[in-house]
């Protein structure tokens, strides 16, 4: 090996002992391994610089807080605010109704997540079908997927919830969370459809090619190659459709399902005091948190991967 003129010196030897004492390497491991003053001065100028970033930030978001708190608190119609939207009395009443219709949401989250992701999965491979047999089925995919993503999901479960029952067909639920959960599942497959189609498309042809050398049928390197890399590589953005879906399940109280959003809506016109509102939008965003921070560590991880080389 060929020794440097720098790596000769005494700045030479404390960048090798540098180099030497990597992310993995532990001092005063068996190795007998010392970290160079330039690596001591400079862990220490790292920790020194952390300790002020993190004094000025929590600095910042105080003033910020505060500032914030005096200008709403010292606004002329902030007494009536207070009475209207933050009653003490009426979030006591209002919560334990809110958390009853809550369940509701969130059974129609695991019902209609799983629908979401099957129905988009088969809408997805409906798509990227070879050969001219299949046109007909990719055209009626792409009509649904164009559809339902250019229909405003409001309209789509007002034509739903209102327009079926009024039908009278014979053997037709009429069941308001049935006709909800069926239009949020039309509308969000359509959306995952398409996140399904583009994790489909990104795979590389040749590792289709390799699976059909190797002797598996189209089917087959679909199944076992194709898809299990497009499902790694979108689970971002699934875990995203589906935190907009457990908000949009609120909306199916508009044709009379008792949910957390229609429980509030029942006290407010009641009492005219618009708190359960407020107690409903807090229980949604304590649920909605804990999908989204999952949501980017998962993003977080897949790109430490990426930029690390490994596997998706």
């Amino acid at each position: 090996m060929t020794v440097t003129k720098d790596e000769s010196g005494p700045e030479g030897a404390d960048d090798k002992g540098d180099r030497s004492g990597g992310a993995g390497t532990v001092p005063g491991a068996g190795d007998g391994y010392v970290p160079s003053q330039r690596r001591r001065e400079r862990e220490r100028y790292k920790r020194v610089r952390a300790r002020r970033a993190t004094a000025i930030a929590a600095l910042s978001t105080l003033v910020t807080g505060v500032v914030l708190y005096l200008v709403v608190v010292n606004a002329p119609g902030w007494p009536r605010t207070k009475e209207t939207f933050f009653s003490a009395q009426y979030a006591r009443e209002a919560l334990p109704k809110v958390l009853d219709g809550l369940w509701l949401n969130v059974r129609l989250l695991l019902i209609c997540g799983a629908a979401v992701l099957v129905l988009g999965m088969l809408i997805a491979i409906a798509r990227t079908l070879r050969g001219p047999v299949f046109f007909p089925l990719r055209v009626l995919a792409a009509a649904y997927t164009d559809f339902f993503r250019g229909l405003p999901l409001i309209i789509n479960l007002m034509i739903v919830v209102l327009g079926v029952p009024a039908l009278r067909l014979q053997g037709v639920t009429v069941d308001p969370v049935l006709l909800g959960g069926t239009a949020l599942t039309l509308t969000y497959s359509a959306y995952v459809a398409e996140v399904f189609r583009a994790g489909i498309e990104s795979v590389h042809p040749s590792q289709r090619a390799a699976a059909r050398s190797l002797g598996l049928t189209n089917r087959q390197a679909l199944r076992y190659v194709v898809l299990p890399q497009a499902v790694r590589r979108q689970v971002p953005p699934l875990l995203n459709d589906l935190v907009s879906l457990q908000k949009d399940t609120g909306l199916v109280s508009i044709g009379g399902a008792v949910d957390a959003v229609r429980a509030a809506d029942i006290i407010v016109g009641r009492s005219l005091n618009y708190t359960p509102y407020i107690v409903a939008g807090l229980v949604f965003v304590a649920l909605t948190i804990p999908m989204t921070r999952f949501t980017d560590w998962v993003t977080a991880r897949m790109d430490r991967q990426r930029a690390q080389g490994g596997s998706l």
